[in-house]
């Protein structure tokens, strides 16, 4: 499943951070990848040794983990520092798959939290290849795409502008992703039949059904 989840951060929250992001010492992005991803990746992170810049991942990743739809679409048991990257002109990073294993978490979900407004750099989207071909994405700033892992995908060369993002990753208590899909449509139902019609039989079987399944595949 790709989910593409609005208002993560408000307007104030995305100008923030940007602020924040413009004091900051940027190293080579390549440090924090795999020995194929070094290949084609090409661009900067703020330097994770700074205080401030803890500061920032921690409360942009606070922000994440509150967010209703996140939580369940991610079912995220636990998740990575975050990373902030910046793509100048000229900048991408070509088609890879994230690490399977990042410091000890088995990394079911990858996301990118959009920092930049698309209106103010060309280029740079995020590409992901599916089984219905390739597909793009260049979300609003604040906003979050999350999609499995195992995807191969790549960021667009930047041909104008700047991009600024926070990417990170999440192990699952649900580590298949057409379960972690099942359960996302199955309580985005239940919470709708719930807001129509209150606490009625269809929807306390709806949440047995839901909890069942939780319990049949959850790993704790």
């Amino acid at each position: 499943m790709i989910l593409c989840i609005q208002d993560v951060l408000n307007a104030r929250q995305v100008q923030n951070a940007c602020q924040m992001l413009n004091d900051v010492a940027w190293i080579d992005g390549r440090k924090t990848a795999g020995w194929h991803a070094k290949l084609v990746k090409n661009n900067r992170q703020a330097d994770g040794a700074s205080p401030r810049v803890g500061s920032l991942r921690t409360d942009l990743l606070d922000h994440i983990k509150a967010h209703e739809v996140f939580r369940l679409a991610a079912r995220p048991r636990s998740m990575s520092p975050l990373l902030l990257s910046r793509y100048d002109k000229g900048m991408g990073y070509g088609m890879h798959v994230d690490d399977a294993l990042m410091e000890g978490l088995r990394t079911d979900i990858s996301f990118t939290l959009f920092l930049s407004d698309p209106e103010t750099y060309e280029g740079g989207d995020l590409t992901m290849s599916t089984t219905a071909g390739e597909q793009s994405f260049k979300l609003p700033a604040g906003s979050l795409i999350l999609y499995p892992s195992t995807t191969l995908h790549r960021v667009e060369e930047v041909t104008g502008g700047v991009r600024l993002a926070a990417v990170g990753w999440a192990q699952s208590y649900i580590r298949d992703a057409a379960c972690r899909e099942i359960l996302f449509d199955l309580e985005t139902a239940r919470l709708a039949l719930f807001q129509r019609e209150g606490k009625t039989p269809e929807f306390d079987l709806m949440s047995k059904s839901a909890a069942n399944l939780l319990r049949l595949w959850a790993e704790t």
